[in-house]
This record gives structure tokens, C-alpha cells and sequence, in this order.
């Protein structure tokens, strides 16, 4: 078992930047992934950027409102934590923010992700 915890959810106007942390614990060498994911009141659950084992890999969400070039993945394994950093934020990335584990890399799929924290709300606005 893999449990995860994030933590740095807010409130921010549009323009302005937020860090998220995703402590993990248990069985994290059972992981290949880390990855955070994003859900909108009314909407279904997004991928928004995976980060390797390693941290030399990094993979992000690349369609509408594309986050690629604003948000940035990393991790410390010394720490166990994986880190999503949100830069020039708007309106619509406000959503309740996950972070999740699983073993197979590059997928964007929920289904693909095995363990699963409990969310932290983003929320920006003027």
C-alpha cells in the first residue's frame, strides 16, 4: 500500500503562482509514477503532468488549456515527496488537485493509477 497526502492548495488571483506537495509513504518502491490529475465541479478527472521513478522523466498534459509551459513537475526522493509547481494561473486551472501512483509510465489515464490521495482545492480568482 501506497499512501499519499498533498498539501499546498489555495486561493490565488489570475497571474499568480501555487506549489503543490504530495508526501508519499508505504510501498512507494512498488511505483514507477507519480503523477497529478485535476477534476473541475462538474467535470471528469484530467491528467495534468507524471513524473518517472527517477525524476529524469517528466510527461504533461499537451491538449486545450495545455498546462505545458506554466506548471512544472519534480521530486525529492529524500523526501518522498513529488512537487507540481503553477505558474501564470487562470481561472480555469481551478479545480480540486490529486496525486496519485502507479506503475505504468506516460499514461493519462485514471484507471492506470493505483493509489490515490485525497485532494487539494486550487481555486483562482480576482
Amino acid at each position: 500500500q501506497v499512501q499519499l497526502v498533498e498539501s499546498g492548495g489555495g486561493l490565488v488571483q489570475p497571474g499568480g503562482s501555487l506549489r503543490l506537495s504530495c508526501a508519499a509513504s508505504g510501498r512507494t518502491d512498488s511505483t514507477n509514477t507519480m503523477g497529478w490529475f485535476r477534476q473541475a465541479p462538474g467535470e471528469e478527472r484530467e491528467f495534468v503532468a507524471a513524473i518517472s521513478w527517477s525524476g529524469l522523466m517528466t510527461y504533461y498534459q499537451d491538449y486545450a488549456n495545455s498546462v505545458k509551459g506554466r506548471f512544472t513537475i519534480s521530486r525529492d526522493n529524500a523526501k518522498n515527496t513529488v512537487y507540481l509547481q503553477m505558474n501564470s494561473l487562470k481561472a480555469e486551472d481551478t479545480a480540486v488537485y490529486y496525486c496519485a501512483a502507479g506503475a505504468k509510465w506516460r499514461s493519462e489515464y485514471v484507471s492506470d493509477y493505483d493509489y490515490w490521495g485525497q485532494g487539494t482545492q486550487v481555486t483562482v480568482s480576482s
